[in-house]
């Protein structure tokens, strides 16, 4: 039983020191790991610091010109070999049992063949739920946050053959885009199983995606219109209200930031094709003053 943990990572040297000291910590529960990190042109000392943890750790070093988390992840998802694949960000580490929750986790869905992965909570370093806990133990993504009520970033350990057929879809060359994207993908074949522990903590940094949201939505607008067009096409019985008015507004906002033409077709749902058409103008209005 094998997870491949993947990490990209810019300038945050001393940040991996307490990913890799958690990693360490969590070994005595037997679950085999390899720890493949991204190194995206950083220009600190982080190859350094990751030749010294390879003396305690199965490490695979990559290096590229820097070209964004998502273009990082896809490459080190190509060389995973684990069975399981997880994601943590260089500004994440493990909690003291996290790969002892992940274990038995794993033991236990082992005879369910619909699911691409199983979701854990993620916590803040002052041990509060990021979001919220879990409803339901079998659902979507899209789901989870547009029907279910869920917030927060949560921790997803993929099955490796299914994580292997997606990637982060880029437009326009950008460097980022938004993970749900590649999530609601998977959700079209597959569902997830929801365990409510906590196997990550997070400490935002101020260079962080979460810190600098306009200037991603400014640097990054094409991948976010083509996620909300894609929200859009779906079936929206059991969408909340305030999650439709979500959808529509961040729809309106990067159809201005793409100079995308209107276009009623590409919105399946007649409520949501009145919702928007009611919401257009002001919508331009506001997005012209906030963003210029």
């Amino acid at each position: 039983m094998k997870v491949s943990v993947l990490t990209a990572t810019y300038n945050r040297a001393e940040l991996l020191k307490n990913l890799y000291n958690s990693i360490l910590k969590n070994i005595k529960f037997g679950l085999e790991i390899e720890w493949l990190i991204m190194d995206d042109g950083s220009t600190d000392e982080t190859k350094e610091v990751v030749q010294n943890f390879q003396k305690d750790v199965e490490i695979k070093y990559f290096y590229q010109e820097n070209q964004g988390k998502m273009v990082a992840i896809n490459k080190l998802v190509e060389q995973a070999t684990g069975d399981f694949i997880l994601d943590c960000d260089s500004d994440d580490y493990f909690t003291d049992n996290a790969f002892e929750i992940m274990k038995k986790a794993i033991v236990a869905s082992k005879n369910e063949q619909d699911i691409y992965g199983l979701c854990f909570l993620k916590f803040d370093q002052n041990g509060k739920n990021m979001g919220n806990n879990f409803k339901n133990k079998k659902t979507t993504m899209f789901d989870l946050y547009f029907k279910e009520g869920e917030t927060g970033e949560k921790a997803i350990l993929f099955k490796t053959d299914i994580r292997k057929k997606y990637k982060h879809e880029l437009e326009h060359g950008e460097k980022f885009v938004t993970e749900a994207r590649m999530f609601h993908k998977m959700d079209e074949k597959y569902q997830m199983i929801c365990i409510n522990k906590p196997i990550m903590i997070c400490e935002y940094q101020k260079d962080g995606y979460t810190k600098n949201i306009i200037n991603e939505f400014k640097t990054n607008p094409f991948g976010y219109y083509k996620y909300f067009e894609e929200i859009l096409q779906k079936d929206f019985k059991g969408v909340t209200f305030n999650k439709r008015l979500y959808v529509i507004k961040h729809y309106i906002l990067f159809s201005y930031l793409t100079k995308a033409k209107k276009n009623l077709r590409k919105i399946k749902n007649v409520e949501n094709k009145i919702l928007f058409s009611i919401l257009y103008l002001p919508g331009v209005l506001k997005t012209r003053i906030k963003f210029g």
